[in-house]
């Protein structure tokens, strides 16, 4: 029998929907509670765990007690061996760490884990190479490589692996930022080392690239585009990356890069919004909203904007979801589509299909988007 391990970090990506860009640090974690974020690595986790029960009788799932694996495996109707221990609501990294150590010892063939970059940092200086991993996107930045595009692609290469289907490994870069820079819209990301993945290249994401300086032009040129087509009646979600900073600069209006801003009548109504700020003032209102896809991945929805929710989404609608790309940023993807990871598997195939992405002024393509 294979042996599958499984970390669950679960106050990974806690951050996103309030708004506060990540969840490293006690005080910071506490103000995410405080706010009414909720825990998402269990349910994102369920989703994998979904595509690997047909293989119960072939795998011994080995993970950590009460929520850093065990709760959730019984709840798919698994039955895992479970092994060190955990003081239950306080999880630590240094519990990630010590549940990879003691996998490492037992010889796992494929260690799952569901987490942001801290998360993979954490595993990374415990086991370094030595482990086959493969990562469950639940944080709020996931810059790193070791990620699979979503929780369903996560179970079905973990499948796959672990029957011999896919052979091929790789190693992908584990990278994480200063998340105090980050909540003031600095952007220091640093390579701390790599991990082993298998690799299959549907259904593992890209490492996150920056733009360059040579994109400012095309960027001006796209918020004048947007800017010339706003109508009055509308309000703007505006999301986060500096392709779309570029339209609340050529208003003169203050931004947050990192964050969602709302804009009607091209004067700024509120900025740096959580979930719960945007549904308020969204409500019975005619809304667009403006997104660009994170450069080298792809994804458009669900990476560092988890303030745009499914529900937010929802009373939204796609028609009115309006993409913005450099062509540069397009031709980084490789021909690869854009992403969404929603959390809404519905609602992810419904954004699915082709789109116009502005590109410059007067300009755009018809481009794919997946789930």
């Amino acid at each position: 029998m294979k042996k599958l391990g499984l970390i669950i970090n679960p106050i990974a990506g806690m951050g996103g929907k309030v708004g506060l860009k990540g969840t490293d640090g006690l005080e910071i974690l506490a103000k995410a509670r405080n706010l009414g974020a909720k825990p998402i690595s269990p349910q994102r986790t369920i989703k994998t765990l979904e595509r690997l029960t047909s293989l119960e009788d072939e795998i011994e799932l080995i993970t950590y007690p009460g929520e850093m694996g065990e709760g959730v495996v019984k709840q798919c109707g698994l039955n895992p061996k479970i092994i060190g221990s955990i003081d239950e609501g306080n999880t630590t990294p240094y519990d990630t760490q010590q549940a990879s150590k003691e996998l490492y010892e037992l010889k796992v063939d494929l260690l799952l884990f569901a987490g942001g970059d801290g998360t993979a940092r954490d595993i990374y200086n415990s086991v370094g190479t030595k482990l086959v991993v493969l990562g469950i996107p639940t944080g709020v930045k996931m810059h790193s490589a070791v990620y699979a595009c979503n929780p369903m692609r996560a179970g079905d290469l973990a499948a796959s692996y672990l029957q011999g289907e896919v052979r091929e490994l790789k190693e992908a870069e584990v990278m994480d930022i200063d998340e105090e820079a980050f909540r003031s819209g600095i952007v220091s990301a640093k390579l701390y080392g790599y991990l082993n993945i298998p690799y299959e290249r549907n259904h593992v994401q890209r490492l996150k690239s920056g733009s360059s300086i040579n994109e400012r032009y095309s960027q001006e040129a796209i918020a004048q585009e947007i800017i010339e087509n706003m109508e009055e009646d509308y309000y703007y979600i505006i999301g986060p990356g500096t392709t779309t900073r570029s339209i609340m600069e050529r208003l003169k209006l203050e931004n947050t890069l990192l964050g969602v801003d709302i804009v009607h009548r091209k004067q700024l109504v509120e900025k740096d919004l959580s979930e719960k700020g945007i549904l308020e003032h969204i409500r019975e209102k005619k809304v667009k909203m403006i997104v660009t896809p994170i450069g080298g991945q792809g994804f458009l929805l669900g990476r560092g904007n988890q303030q745009i929710s499914s529900e937010v989404i929802k009373q939204i609608g796609k028609d009115n979801i309006i993409i913005i790309a450099t062509k540069q940023k397009i031709n980084s993807l490789n021909g690869q589509p854009f992403l969404v990871d929603t959390g809404d598997s519905d609602l992810d195939r419904m954004l699915s299909g082709f789109v116009s992405a502005v590109t410059g002024y007067r300009e755009s393509v018809i481009y794919r988007i997946s789930s």
